[in-house]
């Protein structure tokens, strides 16, 4: 029904109003298959979840690559619509292979009071989500009319890599580690312990996959992109730098979640995409498209502070050593990575390969120990 209005206010062309009603097909389909995983993830069917995301990815990128093809910049839309159809379908196959459960009779006075839980914490959850997306079209609204489409294409460019690579370890987590702690919440050693174990193994995971992205981002974006593009490295950069802060204020943050605190996860959530956008909009005109990054790094410098106080006075939490000096050691050598970028790609680039090389044997090794891996596996 908005779609005139969207298309001339946001896009700033009226003419894109079709193109933007296509899109609520996709906003369904997704809203679809999120019920779906909902479901696969409340049965923790973890081994489905991975074959739904795996192989939605390779139908989503074959039905999108095909719409370029044939149809060139018309295919635009059919693209975006193709990973919500692929998880949609892929979803209903594995859902339908679910066993019948025979649920006993319900009181409806019972089911009333679970449905009232649900619309609260739901609600919450709805606007604490609404604000990220409201914080990230304000941004890009800002970016296209300060700096014109092209800035705002960098900026994309920067956004769709950094979302994309740290999303595996960020997935993960409500899809497993989410369930568990919802179950001991209100045994404060154990959920201190979990979370603690859960930061370990995020940065484990990130580490190498960040200090890899920090050393190459300019070749990433040539790669990905084409050469005009290359301005979007220093964001790119300055968004990984901010993906340190993310892994590790995320853990925290699934302890409000499984408390059932809504209402404080909305708030934390809307006063840290507040802060990107106060902080964009301080740094366009300073620092052109720059600023989205450094912003970036600024929304979880606000943020980590504050669901770490957050959890201090839930559970009296508190980070063990180990996890201290990784990410200290992680940040330290990042900083460093992109201080010798300033003076030479390639010798930052030779670092920060050797050093992902480094940090991923360590976190193999270290995993390994943490799952007691015995036989060859163990061994390797």
């Amino acid at each position: 029904l908005l779609r005139g209005v969207l298309a001339a206010h946001v896009l700033g062309d009226p003419a894109l109003a079709p193109q933007v009603g296509w899109l609520s097909l996709a906003v369904a389909l997704t809203v679809a298959s999120a019920s779906q995983s909902a479901l696969l993830t409340g049965l923790r069917r973890i081994g489905d979840i991975a074959r739904v995301q795996v192989f939605s990815a390779v139908l989503a990128t074959a039905l999108g690559l095909l719409a370029l093809w044939a149809w060139g910049l018309a295919g635009i839309v059919a693209y975006v619509i193709a990973a919500p159809l692929a998880s949609f379908i892929l979803s209903q196959m594995y859902v339908a292979r679910l066993p019948r459960v025979q649920a006993p009779r319900s009181d409806l006075a019972e089911l009333s009071a679970q449905w009232r839980a649900l619309a609260r914490l739901g609600v919450a959850f709805m606007v604490a989500g609404l604000a990220g997306a409201a914080g990230q079209l304000v941004i890009r609204t800002m970016v296209q009319r300060d700096l014109g489409a092209d800035a705002l294409g960098q900026f994309q460019a920067a956004w769709m890599i950094s979302m994309t690579y740290i999303g595996f370890v960020l997935g993960a987590m409500g899809t497993d580690y989410y369930p568990r702690l919802t179950a001991i919440i209100h045994d404060r050693a154990a959920v201190n312990r979990l979370v603690n174990e859960q930061t370990e193994v995020a940065l484990l995971l990130a580490t190498p996959v960040l200090l890899a992205m920090l050393a190459l981002a300019p070749w990433v974006i040539r790669i990905l992109y084409t050469a005009q593009f290359a301005e979007a490295a220093m964001v790119l950069r300055w968004q990984v730098l901010g993906d340190f802060l993310k892994i590790a204020s995320w853990p925290l943050g699934f302890i409000l979640l499984a408390a059932g605190a809504g209402r404080t996860f909305m708030l934390t959530e809307w006063i840290a995409m507040g802060s990107f956008v106060l902080f964009t909009w301080i740094g366009l005109p300073l620092i052109g498209i720059q600023a989205t990054g450094v912003a970036f790094i600024g929304l979880y410098a606000v943020l980590l502070p504050l669901v770490y106080w957050l959890a201090v006075r839930r559970t009296g939490f508190r980070w063990q050593r180990a996890v201290l000096w990784h990410l200290l050691l992680a940040c330290t050598a990042a900083l460093a990575l992109v201080g010798l970028a300033q003076w030479s790609a390639i010798a930052s680039a030779a670092l920060g390969v050797l050093l992902a090389g480094v940090s991923g044997v360590y976190g193999l090794a270290r995993l390994g120990t943490m799952a007691g891996l015995g036989g060859r596996l163990g061994q390797v």
